[in-house]
């Protein structure tokens, strides 16, 4: 079974405050869960129109796995783009 990858790019982040509550709960919420955080922060280099947001990568075993944690919420705080996506065997 390949494995799965959350991508979570932020668009623009309306309630800091919000935000690093969600964080502090998810993050481990998400280990638990079986994610692996490979990546998260801002940028060091933006590219081809990126924008300087954001933004988080997690590795998990299977994408129903990744999807299941993908169904939790974090409200307006934020505005983001989250993908799902299996890795290439």
């Amino acid at each position: 079974m390949a494995k799965a990858y959350w991508v979570s790019a932020y668009r623009s982040i309306r309630n800091q405050e919000a935000l690093a509550a969600y964080a502090k709960l998810a993050g481990p919420a998400l280990q638990a869960a079986g994610g692996r955080f490979l990546a998260r922060g801002m940028p060091a280099r933006i590219y081809e129109g990126g924008i300087q947001e954001r933004l988080v990568i997690l590795e998990f075993d299977s994408v129903a796995q990744a999807y299941q944690q993908a169904l939790r919420a974090l409200g307006d705080a934020v505005d983001r783009d989250l993908r799902i996506v299996e890795g290439v065997a």
